[in-house]
C-alpha cells in the first residue's frame, strides 16, 4: 500500500490514478468513496471544508481495503487524514491483507495549488472551502506524519510541481529504487 498525502490540488489524484493503471493497482480515495455514497449530509460536509466523522470514513475504507484483499497493490488518496484514522490503518494491516510500504508527500506551493484548484472547477472546490482544507491539511499532516514514522514507514518529501509525466517520472524511480516495483527493462 502506498500513501500519498498533500494539500487539495498537489496531484495526489492523477498520481495515484497513474500509478493504479500502470501497475494494476487500486486506486482507493476517500474523497471519491464519500462522493459515492450520495449521502446528502456528508457530500455537505465536505463541501464546506468540514472532516467527516472518523467511524464513517475508517468504515467506508475499511470496506474498499477488504475488497481490494487480492489485489497486488493499493493507493490511498485522503487518507488517513486525522491521526486516529491513521491509528486505525496501521493497527488493521494485517486484517486488510496490505502493508503500508511508502508514503508519498507531494509538496506543491500556495500559489500553484491554488491555480490547479481554480481550473478544476470541481463544487466542492469553493475558495472557502480550499482554504479551510488547507488549514486542517496543515494542522493534521505533521501528527500523522509522525506517527507514521514512528511506526517505521518510509516516507519521502516529493515536489508536485512540473508535468504529470514529470512528477509520475519522479515517483516511479523512487518506487523502483526502493524495489516496490521492477525497473523498466
Amino acid at each position: 500500500m502506498i500513501i500519498f498525502f498533500g494539500p487539495a490540488g498537489a496531484g495526489k489524484s492523477v498520481q495515484g490514478q497513474i500509478l493504479a493503471a500502470r501497475h494494476g493497482w487500486r486506486w482507493l480515495s476517500a474523497g471519491q468513496l464519500l462522493r459515492d455514497t450520495h449521502d446528502g449530509e456528508l457530500i455537505h460536509r465536505m463541501q464546506s471544508g468540514e472532516l467527516v466523522p472518523v467511524e464513517i470514513i475508517n468504515g467506508l475504507m475499511g470496506e474498499a481495503l477488504n475488497k481490494a484483499k487480492d489485489i497486488n497493490g493499493v493507493i490511498l488518496d485522503g487518507y488517513p487524514r486525522q491521526l486516529e484514522q491513521a491509528k486505525w490503518l496501521i493497527e488493521s494491516q494485517s486484517h486488510h491483507g496490505q502493508d503500508v510500504k511508502l508514503v508519498i508527500v507531494l509538496e506543491v506551493p500556495r500559489d500553484e495549488i491554488l491555480e490547479r484548484l481554480r481550473v478544476r472547477g470541481r463544487v466542492d472546490d469553493t475558495p472557502e472551502a480550499i482554504d479551510k482544507r488547507l488549514s486542517i491539511y496543515r494542522g493534521e499532516i505533521y501528527p500523522i506524519l509522525d506517527y507514521l514514522n514512528d511506526n517505521n514507514i518510509p516516507i519521502i518529501h516529493m515536489s508536485g510541481v512540473g508535468t504529470v509525466g514529470q512528477v509520475h517520472d519522479e515517483i516511479e524511480k523512487e518506487l523502483v529504487s526502493r524495489g516496490i516495483v521492477e525497473g523498466a527493462k
